[in-house]
């Protein structure tokens, strides 16, 4: 028992691991977005989804605490609806994240773009694409170094972008400061949602935690408060920096920062090389545990079947192409990932509610309220891809 003790993570590891799995390229993707749509109020829809997501991470948290089971969200849903609704589940769980990956590969042929501007960006997004899943094939993983040179390339982008926007900004930029009504801001949450997915891993640390019933929620408190923080300033001091004329050109990030910002050139390179570095390191990860979920999940369904590791990187890389070459509205990727991975979410955490003791300890009062942000969310997400089908006929 001592030894097991020893190898144990505290609070402060257990909250970078929460830090890790949430901070990633998902920023870079949304400030244009949220601009673009909402106005300086973006800001605003940061502090419902970081209150929506603390709930959410506490309620998965539970799950994993009562059922340690391998395969998470069909061994969570499959307590109240059966191995049909274990399947949807983790089904939903694995489409939301492939289709995550088709815009992280779309956004990598954008930024490789600069750099080769003699090849098309959706040639350079293919060639990433097939790079990675080769990778993944022949078993290259991240190291442990290279997990922690992911990490601050992303954040560097992050803090070197809140301090000079922070420095050179102007209370005139947040004027208005919802210019199409505080209904956008939770219409918002559906593109904000985007950059906080990954805590749910962060949620299952039980077994590598010391006293886990106190520190997990500890952990997971702090990592996202961190986190939606960090997020906050990055998004505030982008609009109090720059005018939303700017954001209105569709332009990346980078080009945004090089238009606003003319005598900062190595800034903005540093930049665009750091969001390259995340986006590429987050598919090359998410292919790897996207193929672990598929072969678990092929497993439960034919129970006969064992999946080979590298066929189901190949299924996955295939699938995230089919998402690249079909959804070509940056907007359509934010709801259908949102849609998948918030209905993962919620018929996991409809098991808790079946739990009797869960009610007697009022552990289910927190599942409620996550259960109702999480409906929340996902309620717009479905109302946007109502009205994108909509206009498409």
């Amino acid at each position: 028992m001592a030894q097991q003790d020893a190898i144990k993570i505290g609070v402060a590891t257990a909250t970078i691991v929460g830090m890790n799995a949430m901070i990633g390229s998902g920023i870079f993707s949304a400030p244009e977005t949220i601009a673009r749509n909402v106005g300086p109020a973006g800001i605003l829809a940061y502090g419902f989804v970081v209150v929506a997501v603390w709930f959410m991470a506490l309620s998965l948290a539970r799950l994993a605490k009562l059922i340690p089971q391998e395969g998470s969200f069909y061994a969570y849903a499959k307590q109240w609806g059966g191995h049909t609704v274990g399947l949807i589940a983790s089904s939903c769980y694995l489409i939301g994240l492939v289709i995550a990956m088709g815009l992280l590969c779309q956004m990598a042929g954008s930024y490789l773009h600069a750099f080769f501007p003699n090849m098309p960006a959706e040639t350079l997004g293919i060639i990433t694409l097939m790079s990675l899943v080769g990778l993944n094939m022949i078993g290259v993983v991240l190291s442990e170094i290279g997990q922690h040179i992911l990490i601050v390339c992303t954040v560097f982008p992050i803090i070197a972008t809140i301090i000079i926007c922070l420095m050179n900004g102007s209370v005139e930029n947040l004027t208005p400061f919802a210019p199409f009504g505080m209904s956008h801001v939770i219409r918002a949450t559906r593109i904000v949602i985007f950059g906080f997915f990954g805590f749910e891993s962060a949620a299952s640390l039980f077994n590598v935690v010391a006293n886990p019933e106190r520190n997990v929620p500890r952990a997971l408190t702090y990592s996202i408060i961190i986190v939606g923080i960090l997020y906050t300033l990055f998004i505030g001091s982008l609009i109090f920096a720059t005018p939303m004329g700017y954001f209105a050109t569709g332009m990346q990030l980078p080009d945004i920062l090089n238009m606003r910002f003319p005598g900062k050139a190595w800034f903005v390179i540093a930049i665009r090389l750091s969001i390259l570095s995340a986006i590429l390191g987050t598919i090359h990860s998410m292919i790897w545990g996207s193929s672990m979920l598929l072969v678990a999940l092929a497993d439960k369904a034919f129970s006969r079947t064992k999946l080979n590791s590298k066929l189901s990187v190949l299924i996955v890389g295939t699938a995230i192409f089919i998402t690249f070459a079909l959804l070509k509205n940056m907007d359509l990727f934010f709801m259908l990932t949102a849609t998948f991975i918030i209905t993962a979410f919620l018929l996991s955490m409809i098991t808790l509610l079946f739990i009797k003791e869960e009610w007697k300890s009022g552990q289910n009062i927190k599942t409620v309220i996550g259960m109702a942000t999480a409906l929340t969310i996902l309620y717009f997400a479905l109302e946007g891809l109502v009205e994108e089908l909509t206009s498409a006929i």
